[in-house]
């Protein structure tokens, strides 16, 4: 082979994978509606089958159910018939995948799936197959060839079946209101979960954040910013409340204008009202894009009633490399 025919076998590849994902589209319809509903309504697990290359797209697509807040796992189907069946418990939904409809494996477990009375949904290419008939929700993902030139290398119909199933989780997820935030704690480490870290795991709390009343002199505002070592005090009232803060900047400022006097004015004479907050529920990623903006260092973090619940500082995101 030329090295433009190397180019060119693998764009073919690609646009014929390409074009039988896209003709999924035309095949989502009423069964892919009840098949979202059903794992949407499922208290219990997702139990995932497939043999083969199947079996491959059948761990990702338990994965990515698991990942976007569905309970799933992956069961191997020879496994199951030497112990691994007691994997499938009442109430549980099974996804079959089998391109052919007839994989032997999973025949065998069939009679079982409906003595437990678990709703079975098969993603295949054969609608009439013999899994087909035993299944309650057939999900076609049929394609007009394989990719190799002798069409038995399982290529477009296992790239199908992987489309389909991210279409299932993706909607699922919608189905249920999965948000963000929840996805967030499924993905604590690694990029993903630096850039979906919340604001409670990282900010200063407790006796660590500074904090003074309105009434407090300026020479004691002083000793607990250097104390806490934040570059600011929050400003609170008796319940807690925050009143303003005064940061370094605010001292700096007021230095310059008052001099000699500063020792004898109040918190409350030299705060900035109203400053910059979070939720401790926020993501860490929003309080950076928030500092960027304002060129500020730190935010305060607030409850529903207004009360300081701890201080989020640049330097604590830098500690994440999330910058």
């Amino acid at each position: 082979m030329t090295r433009d025919d190397i180019i060119q076998a693998g764009r073919d590849v690609l646009a014929l994978e390409a074009a039988a994902v896209s003709a999924l589209g035309d095949k989502i319809g009423e069964s892919f509606v009840r098949a979202v509903n059903l794992l949407f309504r499922t208290k219990s697990r997702v139990i995932v089958l497939g043999m083969g290359k199947s079996g491959l797209v059948g761990r990702k697509i338990a994965a990515t159910l698991a990942s976007c807040g569905t309970a799933a796992m992956f069961v191997h189907p020879a496994e199951a018939g030497h112990g691994d069946l007691g994997m499938i418990l009442e109430g549980d939904v099974v996804i079959a995948v089998s391109y052919s409809g007839e994989t032997r494996e999973i025949v065998d477990l069939l009679g079982y799936i409906k003595r437990l009375g678990v709703k079975l949904i098969l993603i295949t290419g054969a609608p009439h197959s013999r899994i087909a008939r035993y299944s309650d929700i057939v999900l076609e993902a049929r394609i007009e060839k394989e990719a190799g030139p002798s069409g038995l290398v399982p290529t477009a119909s296992s790239t199908a079946a992987l489309a389909l199933g991210d279409a299932l989780a993706i909607a699922v997820m919608k189905r249920k209101g999965f948000s963000e935030r929840e996805f967030a704690s499924v993905h604590p480490k690694g990029a993903l979960g630096k850039r979906l870290l919340r604001i409670e795991t990282l900010m200063h709390r407790g006796r660590s954040v500074p904090r003074v009343r309105p009434e407090t002199p300026m020479g004691r505002v002083i000793e607990e910013m250097t104390a806490k070592k934040l570059g600011l005090t929050c400003v609170v009232d008796a319940a807690g409340r925050l009143a303003g803060i005064i940061t370094d900047g605010d001292l700096r400022r007021t230095i310059a204008r008052h001099r000699e006097t500063i020792l004898k004015r109040t918190a409350a004479e030299c705060m900035t009202a109203h400053p910059l907050t979070a939720a401790r529920t926020d993501l860490a990623v929003e309080a950076l894009n928030v500092m960027e903006q304002n060129r500020v260092t730190s935010l305060v973090v607030l409850d529903a009633k207004g009360k300081v619940e701890g201080v989020i500082h640049l330097h604590d995101l830098w500690r994440t490399e999330m910058l």
